[in-house]
């Protein structure tokens, strides 16, 4: 399968919901003008130390390498995943908070601690686990061994003192995707480039003038929700 084929299925979830998006003020979304359009991304916001920003880094782009398109954190997801963390979603502020803590079913969805606190820990974690195993820092192994890592916490066969490695691994795949596919406003898909390597058109307002178009191509630049956006 190509790099296209499987992240333009894998984008979906991106689309459906940003992070910021899922927070509406002002009112019931679907009230006429209720809600309140996402706020301009923060450039100024950060949470990650210069170390975990670094491994945040190297992680995500070997989940979404360069190749004839941007990596990950060539398009921006490395700021986009610490503007999160650094606000109300790494805060936890849509989840449930307080005790007892319990691990959960699958179907339960996330029932881990606030985002920023897993983050902080997942990765301290595993730096402590190769410096005790007398191997590199994540950042300094080979991109064959960084995946080793990342797959083994995928598949739950890497257990983390502080807190649960798949549940890390599930949170930073789901976050990358959402900065490498979601809307340039939220700090993310810098210049609508992941937009335009799957032909997504971005957020017009309507298609009413191409009904007709006759079966044919349609080559639509992207539109952001902030306008024709290019950071």
């Amino acid at each position: 399968m190509s790099r296209r084929a499987f992240l333009s299925g894998a984008s979906a979830l991106a689309f459906a919901a940003p992070l910021a998006a899922r927070e509406y003020r002002g009112g019931i979304p679907w009230e006429p003008n209720a809600a309140v359009p996402p706020e301009p991304f923060d450039p100024s916001a950060r949470f990650l130390t210069a170390d975990e920003r670094s491994f945040v880094t190297a992680a995500v782009d070997r989940l979404i390498p360069a190749d004839d398109w941007g990596s990950a954190s060539e398009l921006g997801v490395v700021d986009f995943i610490d503007g999160q963390l650094a606000g109300a979603y790494g805060r936890g502020d849509i989840y449930y908070m307080e005790g007892p803590f319990e691990d959960g079913l699958p179907t339960q969805g996330y029932q881990a601690q606030a985002p920023a606190l897993l983050y902080r820990q997942a990765i301290a974690d595993i730096r402590q686990g190769l410096a005790d195993a007398d191997q590199p820092d994540f950042i300094e192994l080979s991109p064959e061994d960084q995946d080793t890592l990342l797959m083994a916490l995928s598949e739950g066969e890497s257990d983390l003192e502080h807190t649960d490695g798949k549940t890390f691994f599930d949170t930073l795949w789901q976050n990358t995707l959402e900065g490498y596919f979601g809307d340039p406003v939220h700090g993310g898909n810098r210049d609508m480039e992941a937009w335009r390597m799957i032909g997504f058109p971005g957020a017009r307002y309507d298609y009413r003038p191409w009904i007709d178009h006759g079966g044919k191509p349609l080559d639509f630049e992207p539109v952001s929700v902030g306008g024709r956006l290019v950071q």
